[in-house]
Order: C-alpha cells, then structure tokens, then sequence
C-alpha cells in the first residue's frame, strides 16, 4: 500500500509517462553550462574583490568569500549533472521538457498551442555545433526552452514542430 506522497507521485508518473523514452540533450551542453557559470564566478569574484577594497572588512570577509568559493565550486560539480536531467518526449497531443535536480520540472506544451518555435545559437553554442529551440504559447508566461539541441536536431524538431501545430490550432 502506498503513501498519500508514493500514491501522488504513482499517478504523476502515469499521467506524464514519466518512465517512457526521453530525448536528451547533447553531452557537449556541460561546457556550455561550465562556461557560464565561470563568467558568472569571474564577475561576481570581481563584485566582491570592490566590495571588499572599498570596505574595512573584518574576520567574517573571509566568511563571505568562502562561501562564494564553495558556491561556485558546487555549481560546477552539478553542471553534467544538471545538463543530463534536461530532456523532452513528444507525445500524442503535446510535448513534455522536463528538468531540474532537486526541483523537478515537467512542462507540457499542446502542439495546438504552439505560435512560434525559435531556435537560438550563441557563440559557445555555434562553435560547439549545438542550438537552443525556445518556445512562445498562447500564455504569457510560458518559458520553455530545449537547451543543447545539436543544431540539426533543433532544425529537424522545430520544422516537425511547426506541422504539428499548423495540423492542430486550437482556437487562436
């Protein structure tokens, strides 16, 4: 017998289909990911180097800056795994991206809902041949975003994506 929380989360899985087969993103997305979150490091390293220059900062600087170093240092260590825990699966009627460690994020996108699919490539992700297909619904507050797509893959899925939404407009 389960639990109110196994049972709860029994009819999520089934709902969502949690345990079918999910397309992943390209394990090239971890440098894109260290990347940034080195620039993030390197800028707010910078921050904190002023801050204290300006300060007359006690024992509890070096606090704060240990801190920071173990912050970043744990932001690193997650990066593959944080990539890896990106996936999406086209269903039926929608499409299912999911994300997140600890914070599990699963966002369903009817394809009838689709108005526009955008695919993005920065300068790490052109170099390292990878795209990122973003995402514009009927809501206004839908953010979802496939990161670390390899470029054809992205062209392929927004091209499929964009049929399937032409062959299901719901009312817009």
């Amino acid at each position: 017998m389960l639990s109110g929380l196994g049972r709860t989360m029994t009819l999520v899985a089934q709902r969502l289909d949690i345990d079918g087969d999910w397309q992943r993103v390209s394990p090239k997305y971890v440098w894109i990911v260290i990347v940034g979150s080195l620039v993030a490091a390197v800028i707010s390293a910078a921050v904190v180097a002023f801050v204290w220059y300006l300060g007359d900062w006690a024992w509890w600087g070096w606090l704060l800056v240990a801190a920071w170093a173990i912050g970043y240092a744990a932001q690193l260590v997650f990066a593959p795994r944080r990539a890896r825990a990106i996936g999406y699966r086209m269903r039926e009627d929608d499409l299912v991206v999911r994300r997140g460690i600890a914070w599990l994020r699963f966002v369903a996108v009817p394809y009838g809902r689709m108005q526009l699919i955008d695919v993005t490539r920065g300068p790490i992700s052109r170099a390292l041949g990878l795209s990122d297909l973003r995402f514009v619904t009927a809501s206004a507050s839908s953010n979802v975003a496939i990161p670390g797509l390899p470029a054809e893959s992205a062209d392929e899925l927004r091209d499929r994506l964009i049929a399937l939404a032409e062959t299901r407009r719901a009312g817009l």
